[in-house]
């Protein structure tokens, strides 16, 4: 092999090794994942979404508040007076009806007061008698008749005084009621400022809470409300009957007073009720799912289904409850609306109704 044809194959080999390097260098359209990229992109262009025809139904607007129940009497039993207890005669926990003796202390210098008091009436009212008997035959004057009369008079009222301090040793339920716990044992030494025990009065019961200042007007004597509890499902109906005559200068607020009969004893006092206000209802009115607002630039928007498509239509709102909104302008009874997927949609994309609501 000469020279020449040695490095002609040099320069053949070195031409096809560059070609070859050329040729794997150059990229290539992989067409399993153009096929899993062109099916991705066709099931992106129909999103699955929720919807709901319009159809005209009540609203309520409501105003939500949080009260707390109180009982319908509630007070701090005390004695009038000072002195040994001697007597309680109440179980803790019972229902007592009013007037009943539920404790005592010792009266026993007050009823010997009282029995010597009465001693002296046969013979102040024997003075009496013979006074007006010898006023009759001019015997005595008629100041000294005045004189005996005045003293029965006094030893009388002397006698109802020492009963009044007698009654002052008896506790007696001042309404019907639950009383409560004992706070104190025979033979300890009450006074006026001494607990004895708590009596509440369950039925009715009180609901309070407070409305903010802008509600305050609408707030009307015989107003009607419901509330509900923890750990209850129903809700009860109370009737408004009494607020404070001005705003909480604090809070700006209006303090209310609601009453629920309670008959069953089932509600107790210091529950917190969840409350909500009717303020007015409104008889055929559009309202849609909350979710169903997509509020843009300063405008609020609703997705209405059209030919298989989502086309915006711009909408005015109403009140607000706490599931749905009112549309005063916008649309129209029949209208089909898109509730879900919402964020996703945009003029003209092609939707399928999975779900209606």
């Amino acid at each position: 092999m000469n020279k020449k044809l040695k490095w002609a194959l040099v320069a053949a080999i070195a031409i096809a090794a560059g070609v070859y390097g050329y040729y794997r260098l150059i990229p290539r359209q992989n067409e399993e994942l153009t096929n899993v990229d062109n099916t991705t992109k066709t099931v992106k262009k129909v999103l699955s979404v929720n919807a709901k025809v319009i159809k005209p139904h009540l609203l309520t607007d409501e105003i939500p508040v949080v009260g707390s129940l109180v009982p319908g009497e509630e007070v701090l039993l005390s004695f009038e007076s000072s002195g040994k207890i001697t007597d309680i005669f109440f179980e803790e926990g019972s229902f007592v009806k009013k007037g009943t003796l539920l404790a005592k202390i010792n009266d026993a210098q007050l009823l010997a007061q009282l029995k010597r008091l009465e001693a002296q009436i046969p013979l102040a009212e024997d003075r009496v008698y013979r006074q007006n008997a010898l006023l009759q035959r001019d015997a005595v004057s008629k100041e000294a008749l005045e004189i005996v009369k005045t003293e029965l008079a006094t030893l009388n009222a002397d006698i109802e005084k020492i009963k009044a301090q007698i009654e002052m040793t008896e506790l007696r339920a001042p309404f019907d009621g639950i009383i409560g716990l004992r706070q104190v044992s025979v033979g300890a030494y009450a006074s006026p400022t001494t607990v004895v025990a708590r009596l509440a009065s369950l039925s009715p019961i009180k609901l309070d809470f407070s409305v903010a200042e802008r509600y305050a007007s609408d707030i009307k004597k015989g107003a009607n409300l419901e509330f509900t509890v923890a750990g209850k499902i129903n809700p009860y109906s109370a009737k408004v009957y009494a607020t404070e005559p001005t705003l909480d200068a604090e809070t700006r607020s209006l303090v209310v007073r609601a009453i629920y009969d309670n008959k069953d004893g089932e509600l107790l006092p210091g529950q917190y009720a969840d409350i909500r206000l009717k303020q007015k209802e409104i008889k055929d009115a559009i309202a849609i799912p909350s979710e169903a607002i997509v509020p843009e630039m300063g405008k609020n928007k609703v997705f209405v289904y059209r030919n298989g498509k989502s086309e915006p239509v711009d909408v005015i709102i109403g009140i607000r409850t706490e599931k749905e909104v009112q549309i005063i302008e916008g649309l129209q009874i029949g209208d089909t609306i898109l509730t879900s997927g919402t964020l996703q949609l945009r003029k003209g994309s092609a939707v399928k109704i999975v779900s209606f609501e």
